[in-house]
């Protein structure tokens, strides 16, 4: 199978963790994703963690992407990132705006990614691909989805060469928002994100707090299962390989998924699509 595949991990907090990514990581590394991409703390509180396990990826040849998000942070603490990124030989970014930690007010000298955006351009030219968020059903904290999607446009009108979404179970969603951004002038490759699900009631939680629908149909299905953790699995690597299959043959440039630093899933969903495609 042909279609690119890209994977995210994020960097634990104990030894134990750490031994259990490196396993898990393996495992993934064998789909031999385009690179990896490994998340950023609320205000860089995981930065030396996340830029370790991305200087690990790639002594193990493959690519990885550091995440690195602006709030809370300074211009010369972005400068000095940018500056150890080169020296390690990483050229793609995922800039982001990110959270600011538990009790802090300030939020630095950023406040948008789209300023992040700029600054490494401004500050690096064209030393690193940047790749940005996208949320096709809408980032919770936006107005409308009309201020959304200019907020999405400043960021590409920055300098972004690509974009990850949230991700969704609504392959429709991605579709109209593509074809939204289009009629902007904006071209540039919109990655599908891509989360297997093996804990629904979890995911059900994190989906309210971050705006990710879950269709009625979906919750129903999941919710006959009870405690039947089989049956969830199996529901739930259809209901992702079906998403998959319909984005592609849709025409989406590639697929992201969010691992949780566990393979199992997604190596059995990819494994799906490849038989599929022969």
């Amino acid at each position: 199978m042909t279609t690119a595949l890209s994977i995210e991990l994020f960097p634990p907090q104990t030894g134990e963790g750490l031994a259990k990514l490196r396993t898990e990581r393996e495992k993934l590394a064998a789909l031999e994703p385009v690179f990896f991409s490994v998340t950023y703390g609320a205000g860089g509180s995981t930065r030396e963690r996340t830029s370790a396990i991305v200087k690990e990826i790639m002594a193990a040849n493959f690519d990885a992407a550091p995440h690195l998000s602006c709030i809370g942070s300074t211009r010369a603490g972005i400068r000095e990132s940018l500056a150890e990124f080169r020296a390690a030989g990483i050229r793609r970014i995922v800039a982001l705006r990110g959270d600011l930690p538990s009790g802090m007010v300030d939020p630095g000298e950023f406040r948008y990614a789209n300023e992040l955006v700029e600054f490494i351009r401004a500050e690096t030219g064209d030393a690193f691909q940047i790749i940005v968020a996208a949320y096709p059903e809408w980032h919770p904290q936006a107005k409308s989805p009309e201020t959304d999607l200019q907020n999405f446009a400043r960021k590409v009108q920055a300098g972004a060469n690509a974009a990850i979404t949230q991700y969704f179970y609504n392959a429709d969603a991605y579709f109209y928002f593509v074809e939204r951004v289009r009629a902007l002038s904006v071209d540039i490759p919109i990655i599908p994100g891509i989360m297997p699900i093996v804990n629904f009631s979890r995911l059900a939680r994190f989906s309210d707090a971050c705006g990710a629908d879950i269709p009625r149909w979906m919750r129903k299905t999941f919710e006959s299962h009870g405690d039947d953790a089989a049956s969830i699995r199996a529901f739930g690597v259809d209901v992702v390989t079906r998403l998959c299959e319909k984005l592609l043959h849709g025409g989406a440039p590639g697929l992201h998924f969010y691992s949780m630093n566990t393979a199992a899933l997604t190596v059995d969903i990819w494994q799906r699509l490849a038989g599929a495609a022969k």
